[in-house]
């Protein structure tokens, strides 16, 4: 069975509040999901909206196409930049805890990463960055704490209800 997966990521302030968007496409069925976060990066967003959707699958050795506007993610992949970062043992590499997570959820998978030009005519692209925006000014924002624990904000987040994730 082949999956589509269209993702996107989005940060205010960058860091700042953030979200993810998420749309799933396999045969008739479709599936969007969404998720905001008090403080985080764009970077961290399209990872995770990869991570999420390919997380909701329930069989393994699935054939997913997974469509991004994000260069970051879908060259590391396709350029295999990763393979070096794992080498170098993450060091000096942004997002370790969600590079290794992605490789965790793609191992049991057949995955090809394509990318897409952003904000352009891709429907399902456009559908994701609104999902991601809205996420982000959502009521109740999750917490990324590892990026918080990182990078405490310069400036209070205390407006921001946040919840674990």
């Amino acid at each position: 069975m082949e999956i589509s997966i269209y993702t996107d990521g989005a940060a205010r302030g960058n860091p700042g509040p953030g979200g993810y968007g998420i749309v799933m496409l396999s045969g008739q069925h479709r599936k969007e999901l969404a998720a905001g976060f008090r403080y985080t990066t764009n970077n961290r967003m399209e990872l995770l909206s990869v991570i999420v959707a390919i997380e909701q699958l329930k069989n393994p050795g699935m054939n997913i196409n997974v469509y991004s506007d994000s260069k970051y993610v879908v060259d590391a992949i396709e350029k295999k930049w990763i393979a070096g970062w794992v080498r170098k043992n993450w060091k000096e590499v942004k997002n370790p805890d969600l590079w290794q997570r992605l490789l965790a959820v793609m191992a049991n998978h057949k995955v090809k990463f394509n990318w897409v030009k952003g904000h352009a005519e891709n429907a399902e692209n456009n559908r994701c960055d609104q999902l991601a925006v809205k996420a982000s000014y959502g009521p109740e924002l999750y917490i990324d704490g590892y990026y918080e624990q990182q990078n405490p904000p310069k400036f209070g987040i205390k407006d921001y209800k946040g919840k674990k994730a």
